[in-house]
């Protein structure tokens, strides 16, 4: 436990307290005051209400279009299921820039919308929300989903036998057993959208903005510390208790009823019926997720000239992008991925350790490291890379113009999908294995690498891609610490869609594309590799 709890207090705890000790402290007495005076202006009560509601809507609006696909991935084999599933699961790994940038391809000016019947929905809420159930969609697929595959189906039909209707049936009998998937699924929507940031800072425009782009607001555009120190605190605040909650439903789901083998439950489509819902569930995916994609391509080929590789030529030259950048827009690649798989070797470290303290011990303790090691998805990263500014300045941690800066702040991100996706399987190595090859003489060391290693090998594998594809795309903190000269690809995005000009957005769209492609790769490689189909991520 000592590495993970000495890396997140260096590099998560020590920044936030920083910014928010700034922001609240004035001749080094602290101003708890500042709280109230922040919260009672009309405007910060406008931000705090639109962040809750919008987060409400986009939950109830991703259950409702994803929970018929969570039944069909569940119960329905059909040809190409596991690609399907796959492709479905790509928005929740690609950086929200470029779900907003994809969306803005769809709805926004000149967009596929505009263009077919001179609809725009760029600058609405609507653009929020369908983003947010794009981005959101794999989230109640799998989680509730996985569940939903392992649900003996024998007791639905004894409750059938026995009288019950087909509803009822289900009500009283799979209902229960999966609300607490369904909950805990919809805490982990309401959390994302709740910290929302690329996506309403590309679609939301001026009138729209969450907790997370007002404290960017303040803290990068108004240098107002002390209203960003308590927006910090208000939303640690609601991300906490959203923890806490989840944390309770994970554990009320591990006591559903008995569970089988995924592979027993799915059956071809049988009747109208489900062939009906068949059908809707792949439209659904048809126009959800795969034409924001595909008019995201669309337009990163569109040159004034016709459709080509225009813009992608472009992206070699320094003076194509109009003085955004101090080196070429190409080279953002190679920043990002290099950046990433130092994130990635960090992830697995930390993560990995933190998920072996969780599996051999117990307690309070250990229950508070599990928790800690989830809020760097919550807590604002606008924060945390602000924070690193101004506490990594000094020595013996002068990092400030070090390149190791950014892998640190995307290996946050990282580490909580590593410990979840390493966490149950670890548990499931039995403990007497390890006793038994120290009682030949093998030393902790050995045991590990010629017990646990080979079981969790898949395992490890799937960790770090999931700790790849999420560095690669991390925004929020890198936005401040990117040096100019060695810009990653979500900043190169967001900083292409900030200028104007045609050749600025077809760039940006073909920085975009290319993202989407890695990220869509790493993605469709895990699927190959994993085993366990069920559960969480």
């Amino acid at each position: 436990m000592a590495l993970p709890v000495a890396f997140f207090a260096v590099f998560f705890a020590h920044p936030v307290a920083a910014i928010v000790g700034r922001g609240l402290k004035a001749d080094g007495v602290w101003q708890f005051g500042r709280i109230g005076e922040v919260l009672a202006r009309p405007e910060i009560r406008e931000v705090l209400w639109f962040t809750t509601w919008q987060a409400l809507a986009s939950t109830a609006l991703t259950l409702l279009i994803a929970l018929p696909g969570a039944y069909v991935f569940a119960r329905l084999d059909f040809p190409g299921k596991n690609l399907l599933r796959a492709v479905v699961t790509v928005p929740f790994v690609l950086p929200t820039v470029v779900v907003g940038t994809a969306f803005l391809a769809l709805v926004g000016r000149g967009g596929l919308l505009d263009e077919l019947w001179g609809v725009r929905l760029d600058t609405t809420v609507w653009a929020i929300l369908l983003a947010h159930v794009f981005f959101n969609y794999a989230v109640v697929v799998r989680t509730v989903g996985g569940l939903w595959a392992q649900l003996d189906p024998r007791q639905e039909e004894a409750a059938r036998v026995l009288g019950a209707g087909r509803f009822a049936a289900w009500r009283r009998v799979t209902l229960p057993a999966l609300a607490p998937a369904v909950a805990a699924a919809a805490l982990m929507v309401f959390l994302f959208t709740f910290t929302s940031f690329g996506v309403v800072q590309i679609l939301g425009g001026p009138g729209f903005a969450t907790l997370e782009v007002e404290i960017y607001r303040q803290t990068a555009q108004l240098l107002a510390l002390p209203t960003a120190a308590v927006l910090t605190l208000v939303q640690f605040a609601a991300v906490g208790a959203i923890l806490a909650v989840h944390a309770w439903t994970v554990r009320r789901r591990e006591t559903a009823l008995r569970l089988v083998d995924p592979a027993q439950t799915a059956r071809r489509p049988r009747g109208a019926g489900q062939r009906a819902l068949l059908g809707a569930v792949l439209l659904t995916v048809l126009l959800l997720i795969l034409l924001p994609l595909a008019v995201l391509v669309e337009r990163s080929l569109a040159t004034p000239g016709g459709h080509g590789l225009g813009y992608y030529r472009t992206l070699g030259s320094v003076d194509a992008g109009g003085g955004t950048f101090l080196v070429a827009p190409l080279e953002a690649i190679g920043n990002s991925v290099a950046y990433a798989l130092v994130a990635t070797v960090i992830a697995l470290v930390v993560g990995g350790l933190a998920a072996a303290a969780l599996t051999r011990r117990a307690g309070r303790l250990v229950r508070g490291l599990d928790a800690l090691l989830m809020l760097p998805l919550g807590v604002s990263a606008v924060t945390v890379g602000f924070g690193f500014l101004i506490t990594l300045d000094k020595p013996p941690l002068d990092l400030r113009t070090s390149w190791i800066l950014v892998p640190l702040a995307q290996a946050l991100v990282g580490v909580p999908f590593v410990v979840r996706t390493m966490l149950p399987v670890l548990r499931a190595v039995d403990g007497r294995l390890r006793e038994a090859a120290a009682v030949l003489g093998a030393s902790p060391l050995r045991a590990w690498r010629e017990v646990d290693l080979p079981m969790v090998r898949r395992a490890l594998l799937v960790a770090a891609g999931f700790a790849f594809a999420v560095s690669l795309g991390e925004f929020g903190a890198t936005v401040f610490i990117a040096r100019p000269d060695r810009p990653t690809l979500p900043v190169a995005v967001a900083r292409l869609l900030g200028r104007a000009g045609e050749l600025n957005y077809g760039q940006a769209m073909a920085l975009s594309t290319i993202l989407m492609a890695v990220c869509a790769v790493s993605l469709l490689l895990l699927e190959r590799i994993r085993t366990d189909r069920a559960g969480e991520f």
